[in-house]
């Protein structure tokens, strides 16, 4: 994988999907472990690290660091660094990352619906934990 701020650079798997297809493009960009919900919770503006992963949820920092570096590489992203003591630096969406606005939107209500008609009937015929 290439992953690099130099927004010239693709990573390999976007480089394999642009070769297949558009719908994969948008699988290989956005289609990672917690992608989409640092993109609907970056929609309400900048945050901080600490501040995103506290709202993205039960996620490793291994794993966010990895899927936001990503995210900064195929453009979606962008991290700021201030030269202040601590060091602060904040995450928001570029242009292109705000152009999911709709989408992130479609999905949620998707799912949503999705937790109402299947997840939840199939969880309350499960027996009770004792």
């Amino acid at each position: 994988m290439t992953v690099g701020t130099d927004q010239e650079v693709l990573r390999d798997t976007v480089r394999r999907a642009f070769e297949v297809c558009p719908v994969e493009v948008s699988i290989a960009v956005l289609g990672g472990a917690w992608k989409m919900t640092i993109v609907k919770h970056l929609l309400d503006g900048p945050l901080r690290y600490g501040e995103l992963r506290r709202a993205v949820g039960p996620v490793t920092p291994r794993v966010l660091t990895r899927q936001l570096r990503e995210l900064e590489c195929d453009g979606i992203v962008r991290r700021e660094a201030y030269p202040e003591v601590p060091p602060r630096v904040e995450y928001s969406l570029t242009d292109l990352g705000q152009a999911l606005e709709p989408f992130v939107t479609a999905l949620n209500e998707w799912g949503k619906k999705y937790t109402t008609e299947v997840i939840e009937p199939k969880q309350a015929r499960l027996p009770a934990a004792s």
